[in-house]
C-alpha cells in the first residue's frame, strides 16, 4: 500500500464516523437552511474537530453559493478543503538545522503514548535522509523503557547511550551529547520519562536536563517534541497543554491513528495550539510514521478517495 492509502486505511475509523454522519446532512438540491447547518456543526464536533474547527466549516458552507444545496460529495470537499486550510500552516517536518552538530531532539510524551516507538522511527528516517544519528534512553525511571530503546537502537543499526534504571537522567543525556560530539553524529534523540502523577517531578527533571545539555550545546534542546495517543481523543488536548507548560514542546507527532475513530483531535489541537505537527503514525511497522500533510490529511479524514 501507499502512504496515502495506508493513511485513508488509518483514518478509517474517523471517515466513517464522520462520514456516516455528514451523509444523512446533505441537502442535495434542498436549501442548507440554519437547522441542517447546526446539524451538520454537531457532527463536527462529535468527530472531535473541535467547535472552533466546527463553527468554520460552518461558516464556510453557510456561503450564499451553498444556499441552493448541497450534494455529498460537495459537503466532503468542504469539509476537506477547511480541514486542509486549519492544518496546513502548521504541517513542519522536522529538519536537520543546527550547527554544529549534533541537532538535539528531546521527546517528551506520557507512558503508552508510542514515545519509544516514535524515536526509533524518527531515527530511521533520519538514517534515510543519511544523516547519523545517536539515541539517549533518558527515561531512566523504567528499566522497559531503556531496554525497549535499546533493541530498537540494535534493529535499526544506530548507537544508543543508556544507563541502569534510576540512574540520572540529566546526567546521561550530558553524557550523550558528549558522545554525539565525539562521534560526529548529526542527529541526537534523546528519551525522557512520562509520568505526570507527578508534574513538578518532571519539570524539575526536564528543567535539569536542558540545563545540563546548554552547557555542552547552548541552543540545544533544539526541538522538544512531544508524542501524542489518537485514541486518547480530547485528552490529547490536556496532554499537550501540561506538556506546552512544563516542557516547553515546540512540535507534536500523533501516533496510532489506525486504531481510533478520534483522528478529528488533530484538527482541534491545531486550531487551539497552532504548534507545528510533525509527523503522524498509522501502524507498527517502521514505515508507518511519515511526514505530516495537510491536504493529504484533509481528504483522508472527509473520506474522499
Amino acid at each position: 500500500m501507499s502512504w496515502l492509502d495506508r493513511l485513508k486505511s488509518g483514518l478509517t475509523r474517523s471517515t466513517s464516523k464522520l462520514g456516516d454522519s455528514l451523509a444523512g446532512l446533505a441537502t442535495g438540491t434542498l436549501p442548507l437552511d440554519e437547522a441542517r447547518l447546526d446539524e451538520i456543526e454537531e457532527a463536527l464536533i462529535g468527530a472531535d474537530l473541535g467547535p472552533a474547527v466546527a463553527a468554520r466549516i460552518r461558516d464556510r458552507l453557510a456561503d450564499v453559493k451553498f444556499a441552493k444545496g448541497i450534494d455529498e460529495v460537495g459537503l466532503k470537499a468542504a469539509v476537506a478543503a477547511e480541514v486542509t486550510a486549519v492544518m496546513a500552516p502548521v504541517a513542519k517536518p522536522l529538519q536537520v538545522t543546527a550547527f554544529p552538530r549534533p541537532h538535539v531532539i528531546l521527546v517528551v510524551g506520557v507512558n503508552g503514548s508510542g514515545k519509544t516507538t516514535t524515536i526509533a522511527k524518527l531515527a530511521r528516517r533520519f538514517t534515510e535522509l543519511d544523516y547519523t544519528v545517536m539515541l539517549a534512553a533518558g527515561d531512566t525511571f523504567r528499566a522497559a523503557a531503556i531496554a525497549q530503546l535499546k533493541i530498537w537502537a540494535d534493529r535499526i543499526g544506530v548507537p544508543v547511550i543508556a544507563g541502569e534504571q534510576g540512574a540520572d537522567a540529566a546526567g546521561l543525556a550530558f553524557e550523550a551529547l558528549k558522545a554525539a560530539r565525539e562521534a560526529g553524529s548529526d542527529v541526537l534523540i534523546i528519551d525522557t520519562a512520562g509520568r505526570l502523577q507527578n508534574k513538578a517531578g518532571l519539570m524539575d527533571e526536564l528543567a535539569k536536563m536542558r540545563r545540563v545539555i546548554q552547557k555542552l550545546s547552548p541552543a540545544a534542546p533544539h526541538d522538544t517534541v512531544l508524542v501524542l495517543d489518537a485514541t486518547t481523543g480530547q485528552n490529547a488536548l490536556n496532554q499537550i497543554e501540561v506538556f506546552h507548560d512544563i516542557a516547553r514542546v515546540t512540535g507534536l507527532v500523533m501516533t496510532k491513528l489506525d486504531g481510533s475513530a478520534r483522528g478529528g483531535v488533530l484538527v482541534a489541537a491545531a486550531e487551539r495550539f497552532g504548534l507545528p505537527i510533525h509527523a503522524i503514525g498509522v501502524g507498527e511497522g517502521m514505515d508507518d510514521l511519515r511526514p505530516f500533510t495537510a491536504e493529504d490529511f484533509g481528504n483522508a479524514l472527509a473520506g474522499i478517495d
